[in-house]
């Protein structure tokens, strides 16, 4: 296998990966999908499109760990729980929303940045007072 076509099959799968991604979103909007189905859903949803990854990828090897295996297996699972017409209904949506373009939505976009930085805060803080007092 070439180096262009090796390329070119990482990109459909990070393409296929941005669809499964959107379908959870939907997904997670829909009636006919059980609470804990959702949870688990908007979980993966919110940390795939986090712009903040819980390991940095500026670390070597693990860095890009999360983007690698954690997105895809959380992904993969949560759509195990979800019911498959409402996947196909769901995908279906996702496809006609990434044909007109990527959505930009910058209120959640300030609201993940809000909380990772709070989340932050709070692990600084449990730590200070874990190791200073």
């Amino acid at each position: 296998m070439s180096e262009a076509s090796a390329f070119q099959v990482i990109k459909d799968k990070a393409r296929k990966l941005k669809v499964e991604a959107y379908v959870l979103y939907f997904a997670y909007k829909d009636s006919r999908v059980s609470w804990y189905a959702k949870l688990f859903a908007i979980l993966v949803v919110a940390y795939a499109f986090s712009p903040i990854d819980l390991i940095p990828d500026f670390i070597p090897i693990l860095g890009y760990v999360d983007d690698i295996i954690i997105v895809p297996l959380g992904i993969w699972f949560a759509l195990k729980l979800i019911p498959k017409e409402v996947i196909h209904d769901c995908r279906e949506k996702a496809q006609a929303l990434l044909e007109k373009g990527k959505p930009k939505n910058w209120i959640m976009g300030a609201i993940f940045i809000i909380i990772w930085i709070l989340l932050g805060i709070w692990v600084s803080w449990y730590l200070y007072t874990w190791l200073f007092t």
